[in-house]
């Protein structure tokens, strides 16, 4: 809503207000170093998820059963 919302009051294209805010958004690396500083207190608090995760997630999704449906 509210890329439609600047599409309009400028007057041109939502495609085209999509595109600027895209070059805007590859900016300089600091940007990536301020979000990592936001999320960096959440980074290893999950207990009890194996340690090689990242390699073998579908193999550790499909021994926990996410995403089948079960009965009620």
């Amino acid at each position: 809503m509210e890329i439609e919302a600047e599409s309009r009051e400028r007057n041109c294209a939502k495609s085209d207000v999509v595109r600027e805010r895209l070059q805007r958004g590859a900016g300089p690396a600091r940007d990536s170093s301020t979000r990592l500083n936001l999320v960096a207190d959440l980074i290893g608090s999950v207990d009890g998820l194996p340690a090689d995760l990242s390699k073998k997630k579908k193999r550790y999704l499909k021994t926990t059963a996410y995403g089948k449906k079960r009965a009620r």
